[in-house]
């Protein structure tokens, strides 16, 4: 028999199952179902990945809220671009805008202090990839995306847009800094 030749049977599906190729397909199906409550697993008492809020927001809302706790928090501005350093109270709702090719502001958090994070986009899918903790979220326009962060180590943290957004992509970095 050959294999370009059509089978001399249409209805394969009534043959009877060889040992064998049953044997794989259970062993195929248990594998599927453990490595889906696996998952489920680790999200919820593994805390592997992030639980997000998402609210629809409108650019010009989202913008407000952010100005409002730049003009409220800043404590000095870094980079040629004059962006502000926003260091927020612990516990308080910080947001954080991406939109072609920069995140807005640069973050100044406190270690072991809960924050609410607000990310938005104001024009295009972005990402939020939070290097080196490896924490990656997408960022959709019309979306508010709230996450609660507790930062457990000091240090300087970079933020990389992930999502492919345009010719200038690559420079689409910002930072966060713990203290």
């Amino acid at each position: 028999m050959s294999a370009i030749l059509p089978p001399a049977e249409r209805l394969w599906y009534r043959h009877p199952i060889d040992r064998v190729e049953g044997t794989w397909i259970a062993i195929a199906l248990t594998w599927c179902l453990i490595m889906f409550f696996m998952m489920v697993g680790w999200h919820i008492w593994g805390k592997q990945n992030l639980s997000t809020e998402t609210y629809r927001t409108t650019p010009d809302k989202f913008m407000a809220k952010t100005q409002a706790m730049v003009d409220k928090y800043t404590v000095r501005t870094e980079t040629d671009a004059k962006v502000p350093v926003v260091k927020p109270p612990p516990g308080s709702d910080v947001y954080l805008v991406a939109r072609l090719w920069s995140f807005y502001p640069i973050l100044e958090l406190e270690n072991g202090k809960s924050y609410r994070l607000h990310l938005t986009s104001m024009d295009y899918n972005h990402g939020f990839s939070l290097q080196p903790a490896n924490i990656n979220i997408q960022i959709v326009p019309g979306f508010e995306h709230v996450i609660t962060a507790t930062p457990n180590q000091t240090g300087t943290y970079s933020v990389v847009c992930n999502e492919y957004c345009g010719i200038g992509h690559h420079t689409m970095v910002g930072r966060v800094y713990v203290k």
